[in-house]
C-alpha cells in the first residue's frame, strides 16, 4: 500500500512543516502523517509570527530555505519592526498572519511539492529494528517504512485541556489527544516531563467598543520577513491596546480556588514569559494592571484573539471579567481559555542536530522537545529534516554554532542544558547579537544551505552576492571620501553632535550616534547621487556595519576564542567518572549529555571553568 519513505514526519504544525519541506527540498521522498489534513500548520495561539528574537529565528529560518517567513509575508495583516529605539542588534520584525489563509498557504506550498506525500491518521508507534528506526505504526495498525522519523507531536502527547474544575484529553480545542508514542518511548528507556501551556478566550470583534483603547498601526512602509520578493498587502489592519484594571483582578480571584493551576490539578510546569492572567494577578499583586493586545484573527472574520488574557479559569469567571475591561463591556465570547498539559521529552537526550542518542535516524523537534512558539518549533523542524536527509545519505550533520545563528543558540541551549520549563528565545539569551541581526540573516546563512545541497537557493545566492558587493562598495565610498567643516557643521549642530574642525573622512562621521547615511544626503550631493545606485536595504547594512565596527571586530574575537575549544574534540567514551578532579555534578552531567567538543562541555549546566581545566590536563593541553 505504501513505498518505502525516505522520511516520515509526524504531525504537521510549524515543526512538521519546515521539517517536510526541508527534506523533500534536499531530495528526500517524505511522508508528512497527522490527525487532521484541515488543521496543517494551525496558529494554534496568537495569530502573529516573529516578536523579540522570534523575529530574527524566522528570518533565519528564510535564509535557510524554509517557508515561515514567506507564507507569513503573504498571508499578513499587520507588520511591525519592534525595538527600533534600540540599536540594531535588538530590531525585531513581527506580522499579524490571516489565521486562516496562513494554514491555507502552508498546506498549498506543502501539496506543490512532488517529493511529499499526506497521510491522515493517528501515529501510535515507531518500528525500530536494531537500534535504529525503521518506520511507524498507525492506529489502524498498518506498518510505513521509512529510513528515518521526525516526531513534532507538538502539545498532543497525552494532552489534557483544563477549564476551571473541568478537564478532558485533547491536543488543541476540538482535537483529541494523541496516545502511544509517550508509552513506547518510555520503554525504550526515553525519559519524559510535563509541561502546560495555555492560550487566552477568542471573542467577536463586532461586539467591541475600539474607541476605548488605543490603536496600535502597523509601520507605514511596510516590511517583510522574506530575503525574497514576497508580496506587499496595500493596507493593514491595526490592533488595539487597552488594560485590565482591580476590578477585573476581583472578579479573576473569585475563581482561583477552582483554578487547575492553584489547585494541583495541573502538573506540568507553564512558561515563566507567557503567563495565565491569573498567575500575572497572583505573582504581581501590586500591579493593579496589564496590557492585552487586541489582535485580529485575519481580513474577513469577526474573530477577536486577547494577548495577555490566557487563562484556565472557569469559564463563567473569564467571561465576567472580560466585561469589566475598557472596550469590552458588551464582548461576546467565541470559546473560553484553557489550559493545556503535555508530554515532552528532555532535549538533553538529542544530539546537536537533533537526533536521538538512543535511536538512529529518529529525531524530535518542537514542543516535544519542552520548548514554547511557533518560531522555535519551526527553527528545530527546519534543522531536524535537513540532518535526517543528511543522516540517511551518509553525510556529516548540519550544526549551526551559537555564532552562526539564533538557531544555533536556541538548540545548543536545548541540548546542554535542558529544559523545566517551556523555553523562549529571548535577544539576551545569545552572547553575539551584533553578529545575529535579523537583517543579516541571509549573509550568514543561505551560503551554508546552499553547501549542504539546498535546491532553489539560485537567486537567493545571487542576491547575497549583490548585497556583499553593495555593502563593501558603500562602505569604501565612506572610507574615502572627505568632508569639511563648511559642508556639514550647521547639519551636525541640528543633529546635538560636535562641529568638524577639520576635514575628516565620512565614516568618522557615520559611527556618531543618531548621524544616518541617508539623512546625510541631503547635505553631501556626492554620496546623494552614489547612493543612487544602491536600494534601502544594502544602505541600512551598510550604515550598521560601519556604525558599529568596532562592537562587531569585538565579538568576531570573542567568537574566535570559543571556536578554539570547539577545535578540541572529547572522545566518545570517555571514562568521566575516573577524572578525580571533575566535581561530583560535572561527571554526572558530563557522562548524560557526552559532548563532543571541550566547548560544548563548557556550557553545560554543573561543568565550571575549574572542570574544564580538569579536561585539558586529562588531554595534554
Amino acid at each position: 500500500m505504501f513505498p518505502q519513505y525516505d522520511l516520515i514526519v509526524v504531525g504537521a504544525g510549524h515543526a512538521g512543516c519546515e521539517a517536510a519541506v526541508a527534506a523533500a527540498n534536499m531530495g528526500s521522498r517524505v511522508l508528512l502523517a497527522t490527525m487532521n489534513m484541515q488543521t496543517i500548520a494551525q496558529m494554534s495561539c496568537n495569530p502573529a509570527m516573529g516578536g523579540v528574537a522570534k523575529g530574527q529565528i524566522v528570518r533565519e529560518i528564510d535564509a535557510l530555505g524554509g517557508y515561515s517567513a514567506i507564507v507569513t509575508d503573504e498571508t499578513r495583516v499587520q507588520f511591525r519592526m519592534l525595538n527600533r529605539s534600540k540599536g540594531p542588534a535588538m530590531w525585531s520584525p513581527r506580522a499579524q498572519s490571516d489565521r486562516m489563509q496562513f494554514a491555507w498557504k502552508w498546506r498549498l506550498m506543502l501539496e506543490a511539492n512532488p517529493n511529499i506525500d499526506f497521510w491522515q491518521e493517528m501515529i501510535t508507534g515507531l518500528v525500530v529494528k536494531g537500534g535504529q528506526v525503521r518506520g511507524v505504526r498507525t492506529g489502524l495498525g498498518l506498518e510505513i517504512e521509512s529510513k528515518a522519523v521526525v516526531l513534532t507531536n507538538g502539545t498532543f502527547l497525552n494532552g489534557i485541556i483544563h477549564i476551571g474544575e473541568k478537564q478532558f484529553g485533547g491536543g488543541r480545542a476540538g482535537e483529541r489527544a494523541a496516545t502511544g508514542l509517550t508509552e513506547q518511548l518510555l520503554e525504550l528507556g526515553f525519559e519524559s516531563g510535563r509541561m502546560k501551556t495555555g492560550t487566552p478566550p477568542r471573542v467577536d470583534g463586532r461586539s467591541l467598543n475600539y474607541e476605548r483603547m488605543e490603536v496600535q498601526e502597523g509601520d507605514p512602509e511596510g516590511g517583510r520577513f522574506s530575503f525574497t520578493p514576497t508580496r506587499t498587502p496595500e493596507k493593514q489592519i491595526p490592533c488595539h491596546v487597552t488594560y485590565t484594571n482591580a476590578k477585573v483582578h476581583e472578579v479573576l480571584r473569585t475563581g482561583f480556588d477552582r483554578s487547575p493551576m492553584f489547585t494541583g490539578r495541573i502538573r506540568g510546569m507553564g512558561p515563566r514569559y507567557c503567563p495565565s492572567i491569573e498567575d500575572k494577578i497572583d505573582r504581581f499583586a501590586q500591579r493593579d494592571s496589564h496590557q492585552l493586545f487586541v489582535e485580529p484573527e485575519g481580513w474577513d472574520t469577526c474573530e477577536v484573539y486577547v494577548n495577555g488574557f490566557s487563562s484556565s479559569l472557569p469559564e463563567e469567571v473569564q467571561y465576567k471579567a472580560l466585561h469589566l475591561i475598557p472596550g469590552f463591556e458588551n464582548a461576546k465570547m467565541f470559546r473560553p481559555g484553557y489550559a493545556i498539559e503535555y508530554d515532552f521529552f528532555q532535549p538533553t537526550q538529542l544530539q546537536a542536530w537533533l537526533e536521538t542518542k538512543r535511536i538512529k535516524n529518529l529525531f524530535f523537534a518542537g514542543q516535544i522537545n519542552g520548548t514554547t512558539g511557533y518560531e522555535e518549533a519551526a527553527a528545530q523542524g527546519l534543522i531536524a529534516g535537513i540532518n535526517a536527509h543528511l543522516a540517511i545519505h551518509d553525510q556529516e550533520p548540519f550544526v549551526l554554532k551559537r555564532s552562526d545563528a539564533y538557531i544555533g543558540v536556541l538548540i545548543d541551549d536545548l541540548v546542554n542544558k535542558g529544559t523545566k520549563e517551556p523555553y523562549r528565545m529571548f535577544t539576551s539569551r545569545a552572547e553575539y547579537r551584533i553578529l545575529l541581526r535579523q537583517d543579516n540573516a541571509d549573509l550568514r546563512l543561505t551560503p551554508l544551505a546552499e553547501s549542504i545541497g539546498m535546491q532553489g537557493l539560485e537567486q537567493r545566492m545571487q542576491r547575497v552576492r549583490e548585497k556583499e558587493e553593495a555593502r563593501d562598495a558603500i562602505m569604501q565610498f565612506t572610507r574615502e571620501l572627505s568632508v569639511a567643516p563648511e559642508q556639514i557643521n550647521t547639519f551636525l549642530q541640528s543633529k546635538g553632535s560636535a562641529p568638524l574642525k577639520q576635514k575628516v573622512k565620512l565614516h568618522n562621521i557615520l559611527s556618531r550616534p543618531h548621524i544616518e547615511m541617508q539623512a546625510l544626503c541631503s547635505v553631501l550631493p556626492e554620496l546623494n547621487r552614489f547612493l543612487q545606485a544602491y536600494d534601502e536595504e544594502c544602505i541600512s547594512l551598510a550604515t550598521i556595519d560601519l556604525k558599529y565596527s568596532g562592537y562587531i571586530e569585538k565579538e568576531r574575537e570573542l567568537v574566535e576564542k570559543m571556536n578554539r575549544l570547539e577545535r578540541v574534540a572529547l572522545p566518545e567514551n570517555l571514562e568521566y567518572q575516573k577524572l578525580r578532579g571533575l566535581s561530583a555534578e560535572a561527571r554526572e552531567k558530563l557522562l548524560a549529555i557526552r559532548p563532543r567538543t571541550l566547548g560544548q562541555a563548557s556550557r553545560i549546566s554543573g561543568v565550571s571553568p575549574a572542570d574544564i581545566s580538569v579536561l585539558l590536563v586529562y588531554l595534554g593541553r
